[in-house]
């Protein structure tokens, strides 16, 4: 199966947005469906992460102020592209990963 694009993105409290995506290498040919099932039983609120908890890029904007930005990034979607992997996990290792941080 082809890899897998994780895109997200990042929103201040003034609603400026930075995007960002991970490929990851799918060599367990984890179902896309299946996965994204998986992904938004552990979002907060089907939405939010804290990507450093599941060891992704924070895409922070230049200036942050933690009184009134958020932490948490926003799922937006994934799709399996043939573009190589980006990330040193794979995907069943990124859903071990996640596995540990509740649902």
């Amino acid at each position: 199966m082809p890899n897998i694009k994780f895109s997200y993105l990042y929103r201040d409290g003034s609603n400026y947005k930075k995007f960002g995506c991970v490929i990851f290498a799918n060599p367990d040919n984890v179902d896309l469906q299946e996965f994204e099932s998986f992904i938004k039983s552990k979002l907060i609120y089907e939405t939010w992460f804290y990507a450093d908890h599941w060891n992704l890029p924070e895409l922070f904007i230049d200036y942050i102020d933690f009184r009134v930005d958020p932490t948490w990034h926003e799922f937006e979607n994934i799709e399996y592209t043939d573009l190589p992997a980006t990330s040193k996990p794979d995907l069943s290792e990124l859903m071990e990963l996640i596995g540990c941080y509740g649902g």
